[in-house]
C-alpha cells in the first residue's frame, strides 16, 4: 500500500498578538491554493479568538452580498475547478492528531497545511506542536516590546527546539512587517545586528506598512487583498512587497 505524500506544515508564529500572524496565514494560503495550484488546509488553533474561522465566515457573507465579488469568485472557482480550502477550528494540544486524521482521510491530500497558533508559549501543547512544524515565520515590527518577546521566543525555538534530535523544524525566519518608509534605517540596522548576533535568520524582504492590512474585506471593494476565498490582487501585493515576499517564501519552503 503506498504511503500518502506528507504535507509541508507551516506556521506564522510569534509571542505578540497584532503583528499579522492570521493575516499572513490567510494571504499565503489563498495565493498558494487559488493562484499557484497547491492544495491547502488551515487549522486555526488561536483560541479563543479563532480569527481565521471568523474571517472565513465574514468572507462568505461579503462575497454573497457583493455582486462584483460574487462574479469574481464564481469565475475563479469554475476556472480552477476546486473548492475553497478548509479552515478547521482546533486546539494546540490536539491539532497534530486532527491533522494526521485529515491527511489520512482526504481523497486529495494537502500539499501545505498552515497552523495559526496562539501568541503565547504558555499554551498547552504549543512547544511540542511547534516541534512538528517544518517552517516557522515570525513577523516583527520595529517596536522594542514586540522585538524582545519575539527574539527570546525565536531564540528558544532555534537554539533549544531545533537542536533537539526529535524536531521536524527545517527553518525559522523572522521578517519585518509594517515597515514605515519614514523610519530611520539606523533603527533597523541596530535591530538587525542583534538578530544576527543571536544567530537567527532574517528574511531579505520586508513588508511595508499598508492600510490594506487594517481593512477587512470592505463591502464596496472591487480589488481583494486579505481573503480566505480569493487571492490578493497582484497590484496590491506589489505595493507592500508581498510579491517579493512570496518569491522568497517559496524559495525557503521548496514545495
Amino acid at each position: 500500500m503506498e504511503t500518502k505524500k506528507q504535507p509541508t506544515i507551516i506556521a506564522f508564529s510569534t509571542q505578540k498578538g497584532g503583528v499579522g500572524k492570521s493575516t499572513f496565514t490567510a494571504l499565503l494560503a489563498s495565493i498558494l491554493h487559488y493562484r499557484l495550484g497547491y492544495q491547502v488546509a488551515v487549522f486555526d488553533c488561536d483560541f479563543p479568538q479563532y480569527s481565521l474561522v471568523q474571517m472565513r465566515e465574514r468572507d462568505l457573507k461579503t462575497v454573497m452580498q457583493n455582486e462584483v465579488l460574487k462574479k469574481i469568485a464564481h469565475k475563479q472557482f469554475t476556472s480552477i475547478n476546486k473548492k475553497a480550502y478548509p479552515v478547521f477550528q482546533s486546539k494546540t494540544d490536539t491539532v497534530l492528531e486532527e491533522l494526521e486524521g485529515y491527511v489520512a482521510n482526504s481523497a486529495l491530500p494537502p500539499d501545505v497545511i498552515f497552523l495559526d497558533l496562539p501568541g503565547t508559549v504558555n499554551t498547552a501543547g504549543i512547544l511540542s506542536t511547534l516541534a512538528n512544524v517544518h517552517h516557522i515565520f515570525s513577523p516583527i515590527t520595529a517596536d522594542r516590546l514586540v522585538l524582545e518577546s519575539t527574539l527570546s521566543f525565536t531564540d528558544v525555538l532555534t537554539n533549544v527546539l531545533m537542536k533537539k534530535k526529535h524536531t521536524e523544524i527545517k527553518s525559522i525566519h523572522l521578517f519585518w512587517n509594517q515597515v514605515d518608509g519614514r523610519e530611520r534605517t539606523l533603527l533597523y540596522e541596530n535591530y538587525e545586528k542583534v538578530i544576527k548576533d543571536l544567530g537567527l535568520q532574517l528574511m531579505k524582504t520586508s513588508i511595508t506598512d499598508s492600510k490594506r492590512f487594517r481593512k477587512e474585506g470592505e463591502t464596496v471593494a472591487i480589488t481583494v487583498f486579505r481573503s480566505t476565498l480569493l487571492p490578493a490582487d497582484p497590484k496590491l501585493m506589489s505595493l507592500c512587497r508581498l510579491d517579493q515576499f512570496m518569491e522568497e517564501f517559496l524559495n525557503i519552503v521548496k514545495l
